[in-house]
């Protein structure tokens, strides 16, 4: 079987898709005119996302850019997602095939966990996104700080945090996924770093009783009013549906969202703890009146510098060539 020679390079675009606590739950099986993206269940995080509903957004995610990067390398696609979550890719050389300009935005992409500065996104501006960014049955909604669900928002992601924090098992799972100075992160190419976390590169017998010692819900409340304080807006991505395919398409939605962000200059991060608690989840639903949709996930925007970028694993350890 011969492979394209680009094959490789649209790989390590998929690759910079965002995953929980960066895990990178992904895997990409080489096929002569396919590239077919596989969840690594080796990656779960059993806690904070027990069903993998977060796991097959960022499959999502992944699709996205792949799709992205084919038109760059001169490929058509076609996307179908498998009853196990297994997304192929199909690939037909296509030297006409219309470019996507947001490939340039793909490396470019971080989740900024920084204070943001302040400065409100220009609605029009925002609307125009949103509208590009949209897909059927997935939802997007926005709210600057002069409406009432920001406040609402707010709330949910406190309660979120008294619920996550008060669980010696969430804080395990994500110790275990944070890399304490460059050396631990550099050693394992994955995971919440010291640098994306604005932490001082410091040995490792001194940062982890600090952070142990910060994962309590006071300090994190305080730490997010101030961060949600300086957002801009916050947005909520809704699915019709809550199943592996409408994961995956949410997934798709958001990677582009992101992208068309990035070009804007405008800064984004997680704040998706009211969906991952299940009541908090229900809660959200029933008071912002979403009509039976089902809450993904939680962002906030503004505008901020940018900050030291996630590290990716070598493409070669997520690639499998198909037998």
């Amino acid at each position: 079987m011969t492979l394209q020679k680009d094959f490789p390079a649209i790989v390590e675009c998929a690759t910079r898709a965002p995953s929980g606590h960066n895990t990178q739950p992904w895997l990409f099986t080489l096929n002569a005119d396919a590239i077919t993206i596989s969840p690594d269940f080796r990656k779960r995080l059993p806690v904070v996302d027990p069903a993998d509903r977060e796991l097959f957004i960022s499959l999502g995610c992944a699709a996205e850019n792949l799709r992205i990067a084919a038109s760059h390398y001169g490929y058509a696609s076609t996307t179908a997602v498998n009853p196990t979550g297994a997304i192929p890719v199909s690939l037909t050389p296509a030297p006409s095939a219309r470019l996507d300009p947001l490939f340039a935005q793909i490396p470019r992409r971080q989740t900024n966990r920084a204070l943001y500065d302040g400065r409100a996104i220009p609605q029009a501006l925002l609307d125009d996104i949103l509208a590009s960014a949209t897909s059927d049955g997935v939802h997007l909604r926005v709210w600057d700080k002069n409406a009432p669900p920001f406040a609402q928002l707010a709330e949910l992601v406190m309660a979120g945090n008294r619920a996550q924090l008060g669980n010696d098992a969430f804080k395990r799972e994500l110790l275990s996924w944070i890399r304490f100075n460059k050396a631990h992160s550099e050693r394992t190419l994955d995971g919440l770093s010291y640098a994306v976390m604005g932490a001082p590169n410091l040995p490792a017998w001194m940062t982890k009783p600090i952070i142990r010692l910060a994962l309590k819900a006071n300090a994190q409340n305080k730490a997010d009013s101030k961060k949600i304080a300086s957002a801009s807006h916050l947005l909520l991505l809704a699915t019709d549906d809550d199943t592996i395919p409408a994961w995956i398409a949410a997934g798709a939605v958001l990677q582009r969202l992101l992208l068309l962000l990035t070009e804007q200059g405008i800064a984004s991060a997680w704040l998706n703890q009211p969906c991952e608690v299940a009541e908090l989840r229900a809660r959200l639903g029933r008071e912002l009146a979403l009509g039976g949709q089902y809450p993904q996930l939680l962002l906030r925007l503004g505008y901020a510098a940018p900050l030291p970028y996630a590290k990716r694993k070598p493409v070669e350890a997520v690639i499998r060539e198909a037998s």
